[in-house]
């Protein structure tokens, strides 16, 4: 789906292409790949680097267009092992044009034009929308990283109450989670710093450029702290289970040899030997009164030694 946008003084949706509009092209059907090329002579190799997921944010100038690829944050509406991750969104700038492409619909750019509606303001031009898109972003990373940690919340509560696997992967998942994000924040500090040097930057632009980078400052050392804290936390869960595991096991062996006694008494007394006991009536409860008395010595000097 392409949609084109004025956005001098306003954003307002056009009919059609027109010269320093915004084009936002989002999930774009083989209909738009081919306008795109077509009409408005975008390299067509850069379409397909946005269709990978995993494709690195970075900066290129290739025949008179800049390329931009930006990470931004995405959460999978379908279950996944990763329901908190991120994609590229491609930007493309060339004289008079200025493209958006994104292969996901994510909320950020939902919002992002729903904000600046509501401010009811545009862009100054093509480099102030970038930067835009930058601050917008990092605004998002800080609102996932929010949502993710309410969700370690909730899992460290329940775990404090039963240790189960599902919860443990939840934090698996969100751990990998995490994991994307700081790669993704890395690679758009880099990339915004590139910028500032690559793009027509005016004075407003400089200041923008400032809150873009104090932003991404503080969503880097979120996710490094949320991070800190989750890594804290499965060591915490795992040297528990240990401690539980040995608990137990301590247990079972105590048991173990506190029934090994009586059993080596009725041993001993079984045997096919003459014990001079064989043809008395009290032969049989004596052997049991020594098993039962050993046993509960044995059980005595383990619990005196806070061994069970």
């Amino acid at each position: 789906m392409r949609t084109f946008w004025n956005i001098n003084r306003t954003l307002r949706t056009l009919n059609e292409w027109e010269p320093n509009c915004w084009v936002q092209v989002t999930c774009p059907t083989q209909r738009d790949e081919d306008y795109l090329i077509t009409e408005l002579n975008v390299p067509g190799w850069f379409l397909d680097d946005i269709r990978d997921k995993d494709e690195r944010a970075r900066y290129e100038f290739d025949e008179g267009w800049a390329l931009i690829i930006l990470r931004i944050p995405y959460v999978k509406e379908v279950r996944s092992r990763t329901p908190h991750t991120t994609v590229p969104l491609g930007i493309l700038m060339h004289d008079d044009v200025c493209i958006t492409v994104c292969n996901y619909e994510t909320n950020m750019m939902i919002d992002f034009v729903s904000y600046q509606q509501k401010r009811n303001q545009g862009f100054t031009d093509a480099v102030d929308l970038v930067f835009r898109l930058f601050l917008s972003s990092s605004v998002w990373y800080l609102k996932r990283l929010k949502q993710i940690s309410v969700l370690i919340d909730e899992s460290k509560q329940k775990l404090d109450q039963k240790i189960s696997n599902e919860d443990l992967i939840g934090l698996s998942r969100l751990q990998d989670s995490l994991t994307y994000f700081i790669t993704s924040l890395r690679g758009n500090e880099t990339l915004l710093s590139k910028l500032k040097f690559k793009l027509p930057v005016d004075e407003l632009d400089a200041d923008l450029i400032e809150d873009v980078t104090i932003e991404m400052n503080q969503a880097r050392e979120t996710t490094n702290i949320y991070t800190n804290i989750l890594d804290s936390t499965m060591e915490t869960y795992a040297s528990i289970i240990n401690n539980n595991t040995n608990s137990v096991m301590k247990t079972m062996t105590t048991i173990s040899i506190v029934l090994m006694f009586p059993t080596l008494v009725a041993s001993l007394f079984g045997m096919n030997l003459f014990t001079g006991m064989e043809q008395t009536w009290w032969g049989f409860p004596l052997v049991t009164v020594a098993s039962v008395g050993i046993a509960l010595i044995s059980f005595w000097a383990f619990k005196h030694r806070h061994w069970i």
